[in-house]
This record gives C-alpha cells, structure tokens and sequence, in this order.
C-alpha cells in the first residue's frame, strides 16, 4: 500500500469571482445549447470585433482527436520558439483552462475582468454561456496576440460560436463519428456537413481519416468553396514505423518518435499535427522541434495513469487510469488500447451522459472487461443515472452493480478482486473532471 503523508488542511476559500460571473452569465439565455452565429457576432460588434484581430488562426472541428490534435500543435510550436493563444472546451477544473495565453492558461483575474467587460456590452441580452466565453476569449487573444491562435469548435461547425473567425490560416477536419445527433442530425452525412461549415471560401484544409460519406461531404463542400484540401490517404499517409511513426507526401517521408500520449490513435492525432505543422510555413519549425513536441506534448485527461490520492489505498500491481473519451468513436480507440490489457483483469468505473446512447459506448469493449461500476456524473444535471448505466451494461452481458462515488466504486474493486488489477474511469470529460478535481483539492475539503 502506498502511504500519503497528508498536508495540513487549509482553509476552504469562497467561489471565484469568475465562477460567479460564469453563473450570471449561464442565466441570460434558457439554453444550454442554441446553434446560431447571430448572438455572437451582435456581442462581438459592441467589443470592436476583436476576432477581426487574430492572426494566422488554425480552426479546428471533427469528433474525435480535436483536442488532442491541438494539444500537439501547441507542443510543437511552443518548442520551436512560437508564442501560442489557444481556446479549448471542455475544461476539467477551472474554466481557465479554456483560455491559454502564451504559455499559461488566462489569469483568474484577467478572466474576470474580461467576462464582466463581456457582459457589459451584452447588456442583458440573451445569448448562451458558450458564446459569450467565446467572445471573451477572442477579446483576451486580441489584448495578448500570439503568433499562431489555436481554436477548437465546442459542438459541430457550420453554427458553433467559433465560427465567426472569417479567414483562417488554416481549418483541420479530424475524423467524425456519430455524435451530438439531437444538434447536428443522426447521420454521419449530416454530422459532415455541420463540421465541413469551417471551411472558407478560397481558404486551405487539412483533413484526417474519414468514413467516405464524411469524406465525400467535405469534398463536395470544398469544391464548391474553392477550397485546398490535404486529405488523408490522398496527400498524405501514416505508417508505423520501429519507434514511432513515418509521416508521407508527395514531397517528403519522414519519420517521427510515438508520442507522448497513450493510444494507436494519438499516431494519426500526432500525424495530423505534424501535417498542420507543415503547412503553418513558419520556418522556425523544424523536424527536430517536431519531434521535440510530440514527445513533451500533454492533455490531461486522456488516457491518463492516474497517481495520486486516489490511488493512494491500491493494493501492490494495481493502477487506477483515467479517460475522458465519450462518443462511439472514442470508445473504438480506448477498446484498441485496453485490448492489449488482458494480462490482468480491467474494471470499469462508468458514468454517461443523458444525451448519448451508453450501449454505443460500451459494445465494443464488452469482451475486455471484467466488472463495471456504474456511478452518477457528480454535480451534472445531465448526467444519466447510474441505475440506468448498469441496466444498459447488464443488457449487453456486462457484470455492472452501481456506486455511490468513483471512491466507493474504487474500494468495492479492490476488496472483491483478488487479482492485481486495472482501474479505468471513462464514459465523460465531466467525470473525469471531478476525479481530477478531487486530486488538487482534496487537502482544501
């Protein structure tokens, strides 16, 4: 057993004045959710357009690896000497970690500041929380300009908040699965569609691995808006290689280290970066920074070995993992790493969200893992109760019983396993969120 020498408490602190703007703010519209452009770019005429003033932006959609993919290409531009604004979401902690200026994710202060400036100029008018962060987020990047702006899409494309940067140096389209199919329709053609609305007339694309009714959408798409694309097994291809990965065009082949982050799918996230690299035509980015990037790249969260307070009463052999993948896709990926798991035993601790299907999620690992541990999302309205997880993972021949907590769940494997075993925490960002949350407050409790 490892022992945890615990610190002396501290004082519980009050609410950031960020989080309780955030709170105001998620009040002006009665939607969590309501894809449209109109708010948006309302709110970001009364703050001077300060989209209008980011340079070499690279906009990035897809269903899978967008995060991951950036997390890559900031890796890689920050090691060849760039500075780098990026805005991501989810956040897993603090929602300061949706806004990354230049080496640290934007000051509590800073944001605040900025938030209360954003809701000044909206004035009480209705728009969704995601819009006006987003708004905040162009506004802090204006204020701190960088030389390369990292943007991902929250959900689809064609009307995602983001979509209002006008002429991006470059768009990337990572693979689309099924997913968000009560915003963006329930076909993979339709999903396309909705993601391929970041492309820009006379603009340039890079795109990954796709199904061909996705790839036949964004082509179509791209022609009709004149657009370069870099596709895929056309212009470009992965192959693995002996350490890593070899990366081929028409005009190079080179070969790159694994990357940092777990999973046969961080090579084509990885590639993809690589390719974005490229195409950025910044002369500091060379191939040895490159793989200077891949190497050093983080995204926490993502497959994740988790070594901490919660795992601090393990028994020896044991490890505790965390995932945040939560789409059909994304189980596809983790069912590829934890395949080539079987010398011990894998148990689940699971929690889904209401809008997804978790028989989607968890068909394609069924044959891998032993028990399953179904708990609720803490503090998530949306979150699907975990009778409901259990039930959905009985149907499909899963040994499932249901927890109070990711704590409790952890102490019932261990004490019913007598094996040495693995741990994996997966179905949602926000769940994974909150186990991490516990690992850097547990000692303010």
């Amino acid at each position: 057993m490892v022992r945890v020498t615990k610190k002396k408490a501290q004082p519980k602190s009050g609410p950031l004045q960020s989080d309780i703007l955030l709170s105001r703010l998620n009040a002006l519209h009665p939607k969590a959710i309501d894809l449209s452009l109109g708010r948006i770019r309302n709110l970001l005429e009364k703050l001077n357009n300060p989209e209008k003033l980011l340079k070499s932006v690279v906009h990035i959609a897809g269903t899978n690896g967008k995060g991951s993919t950036l997390a890559f290409i900031k890796s890689i531009c920050e090691k060849s000497g760039l500075k780098v604004n990026c805005y991501t979401s989810p956040h897993l902690i603090r929602f300061a970690e949706r806004i990354y200026l230049s080496g640290q994710n934007i000051a509590e202060t800073t944001l605040s500041l900025i938030l209360k400036e954003c809701e000044e100029a909206n004035a009480g008018s209705a728009i969704t929380l995601f819009e006006i962060t987003t708004a905040a987020a162009f506004l802090a990047f204006s204020r701190s300009p960088a030389d390369i702006t990292l943007i991902e899409t929250g959900l689809g494309g064609r009307f995602d908040a983001t979509n209002v940067i006008e002429d991006p140096l470059l768009t990337i389209i990572t693979p689309i699965s099924k997913d968000h199919t009560d915003w963006l329709g329930n076909t993979i053609t339709k999903i396309a569609f909705e993601k391929a609305g970041i492309l820009k007339p006379g603009g340039r694309a890079l795109i990954g691995p796709q199904m061909r009714e996705a790839n036949d959408v964004i082509k179509n798409q791209a022609k009709k808006l004149g657009v370069e694309t870099i596709r895929y097994g056309k212009d470009w291809r992965v192959s693995n290689s002996m350490d890593g990965f070899t990366l081929s065009t028409k005009d190079f082949n080179s070969d790159f280290p694994r990357p940092s982050l777990l999973g046969e799918h961080q090579v084509i996230n990885s590639a993809t970066a690589v390719m974005a690299s490229k195409l950025l035509t910044k002369s500091v980015i060379t191939n040895n920074f490159i793989r200077e990037g891949l190497i050093s790249a983080s995204w926490e969260g993502r497959l994740q070995n988790l070594q901490g307070l919660s795992t601090k009463g393990l028994p020896q052999g044991w490890s505790l993992w965390l995932d945040g993948g939560h789409n059909p896709g994304a189980a596809k990926a983790l069912t590829k790493v934890i395949s080539q798991w079987q010398d011990k035993p894998i148990h689940l601790i699971f929690g889904y969200m209401k809008s997804r299907d978790p028989k989607e999620f968890l068909r394609p690992m069924k044959n891998y893992i032993e028990t399953l541990h179904a708990i609720d999302i803490p503090g998530e309205q949306s979150s699907l109760k975990a009778s409901e997880c259990r039930f959905a993972a009985q149907e499909l021949g899963i040994s499932a019983t249901k927890s109070n907590s990711f704590l409790e769940a952890i102490k019932e494997i261990t004490v019913k396993s007598k094996k040495p075993s693995r741990i994996l925490i997966c179905g949602s960002l926000y769940l994974v969120g909150n186990v991490l949350k516990y690992e850097k407050t547990e000692f303010d409790r």
